[in-house]
């Protein structure tokens, strides 16, 4: 498929060429920001400034729905929707430099590696993974704020709100793991440093869960996508737009579903492992503090209770540890788990202590 049929089967319209000046002003900005933003990699502005300017930019007609910014690697070139406007390409361009700098080829030109994504396999994996981690690398040069939104009954907060949201929080939450500097430096670098780190922090088998979760979370949000465009091209509500509104409705549920389980999956994996390596105070007291504070980094609706079910029974178990390492790994307290019909009564108590101790606004690491 040549370059012109791939874009079109992507939505894709050419309508004008950036000229040289603006791609360089562009790709000057990016690479100071990138190497400042990213410090720790040692990045040479210089030499990522150069890379950059051979970028080929475009403005196009792009279909409702899909990303303000494109990068194709076929041809090195970004895609801008035709709507943003001149002074904001900059933004936009950030996520797509990243996948510029972070693309593996080999000798035919053929795209094998891009950050977290595998190209090497019949089927693609790890596209949304990469796509969220890329973004947050973006959110950060861009200096995106945090804030609160609600996705398919999910509240959350994000630096991300519109690319990825769902995505983001999820590998924000691996994040939390194995730390933001190997999830990015993974990313830019298109190494398994956080693949290796995440699965012997959690497991092998969970990496891989979680993987195929965001590519599914992903592959429902584009289908949503193309159905709502179709739906704009019907003037009447009709049977069929009726059979496509209840599809969007499941899709959304199911998005919600993977999102939750997914989750949980890795809030139980990653401190179910980390609560056996607990041997002494200290550790108890980093485990509370991490179980804490990892409150911050999740997604909750309605009726979610499995963080406050879970926290309430590690916090239990953690203090049956806690007494038995102060008294020399002698078992003298016995190992209470308390039924999940009493959280709600048990939370209400940790709140009022809270409130007695004059900390309720703080984070554990600073009880």
């Amino acid at each position: 498929m040549n370059v012109e049929a791939a874009l079109k089967k992507d939505g894709i319209k050419v309508l004008e060429k950036l000229d040289t000046l603006k791609v360089n002003s562009i790709a000057k900005s990016i690479a100071d920001k990138l190497a400042s933003t990213f410090s720790q990699f040692n990045l040479d502005k210089e030499s990522l400034f150069a890379k950059l300017c051979k970028l080929d930019m475009y403005y196009a007609e792009m279909e409702e729905g899909m990303a303000e910014a494109n990068y194709f690697y076929k041809n090195t070139s970004i895609y801008f929707n035709k709507n943003i406007a001149f002074e904001d390409l900059e933004e936009f361009a950030v996520h797509e430099c990243i996948h510029y700098l972070q693309e593996i080829k080999d000798n035919k030109e053929n795209l094998i590696r891009m950050g977290l994504c595998d190209y090497t396999e019949l089927k693609v994996y790890g596209l949304a993974l990469n796509e969220a981690a890329v973004q947050l690398m973006a959110s950060k040069v861009t200096e995106i704020p945090y804030e609160s939104v609600k996705y398919f009954g999910i509240d959350f907060s994000t630096s991300s709100p519109s690319y990825y949201p769902l995505e983001c929080c999820l590998v924000e939450q691996m994040a939390y793991i194995t730390g933001e500097d190997t999830l990015f430096k993974s990313t830019l670098f298109s190494d398994d440093d956080f693949k290796k780190k995440f699965s012997e922090l959690t497991s092998f088998n969970t990496f891989i869960a979680v993987e195929k979760a965001l590519d599914k979370i992903l592959q429902k949000e584009e289908k949503i996508i193309k159905l709502n465009n179709k739906i704009i091209t019907i003037d009447d509500r009709n049977k069929k737009v009726d059979n496509m509104i209840h599809k969007i409705n499941e899709l959304k549920n199911e998005i919600t579903i993977t999102f939750l389980r997914t989750q949980n999956l890795i809030i139980s994996s990653y401190f179910d492992s980390e609560f056996d390596k607990v041997t002494n105070l200290t550790q108890v007291d980093l485990f509370r503090k991490n179980l804490y504070n990892f409150r911050d980094l999740i997604g909750s609706t309605d009726g979610y209770t499995f963080f406050d079910d879970y926290y309430i029974e590690k916090i239990s178990e953690l203090n049956h540890k806690s007494n038995v390492i102060e008294n020399g790994g002698i078992e003298t307290a016995i190992n209470i788990r308390i039924p999940k019909r009493e959280n709600v009564l048990m939370i209400l108590l940790h709140k009022i202590k809270e409130l007695l101790l004059g900390k309720s606004g703080e984070k554990e690491e600073d009880l």
